[in-house]
């Protein structure tokens, strides 16, 4: 291997660091930062450099416990029904306004609606909200569904749209639908088992 082979080596692990800095999921930071260090402990090792490739292969180690970590962590969920007149509740949309208008397009008029909401506990912490305002009797539209950056793994959405829905079949609710915000809404919403339908809009039958 040349050694400018080498150099764009070492260029090419400097920056997937650096983008790994800039993720605000810790399991995406995780996952990139791994494999720029892997690049690293084979860099530092190529070059003669013992100490940077040690050192990045204890950093590929530590990441990789974390991620175990995430994976076969025992998380535990709670759906809490909450008032729209509360100071934690505006607090709460005031502070991830700007993230939320990143994925999908935040109604105006929530606060005014029969909107029913409900925060998602992930051990004891508020993780995510979900609002829904009622179409008819059975339909209702999810106006926001969203997660922290910390916790956007997809399992708030796993343990809302399957692992609660019995909360919302409980209450006549057969069918949720919603409007992507964009395309990373859109992959994300066919993961929880929505379907597009004619009028450009996702949605959802549920059943026990």
């Amino acid at each position: 291997m040349t050694q400018q082979t080498l150099e764009w080596i070492g260029y090419a692990a400097s920056a997937i660091v650096l983008i790994s800095l800039l993720m605000k999921s810790v399991r995406k930071l995780r996952l990139i930062n791994l494999l720029g260090s892997l690049l690293f402990t084979f860099y530092g090792f190529m070059i003669g450099a013992i100490p940077v490739g040690l050192m990045n292969a204890g950093i590929v180690l530590i990441n990789l416990f974390y991620l175990w970590q995430m994976v076969h962590e025992k998380t535990y969920f709670t759906l809490l029904e909450a008032s729209m007149d509360t100071d934690y509740y505006t607090y709460f949309m005031d502070f991830h306004k700007q993230d939320m208008e990143t994925f999908m397009p935040l109604p105006t008029d929530v606060d005014i609606t029969k909107a029913i909401k409900y925060y998602v506990l992930r051990n004891t912490i508020i993780a995510g909200i979900i609002v829904l305002k009622p179409e008819d009797a059975h339909t209702y539209r999810v106006l926001i569904d969203y997660a922290i950056p910390t916790y956007r793994d997809f399992k708030i959405g796993r343990f809302v749209f399957e692992g609660q829905k019995h909360v919302f079949l409980d209450q006549g609710i057969t069918r949720l639908v919603t409007y992507p915000g964009n395309t990373l809404h859109e992959r994300y919403l066919s993961k929880m088992g929505f379907s597009k339908d004619d009028h450009g809009q996702y949605v959802l039958e549920l059943s026990r």
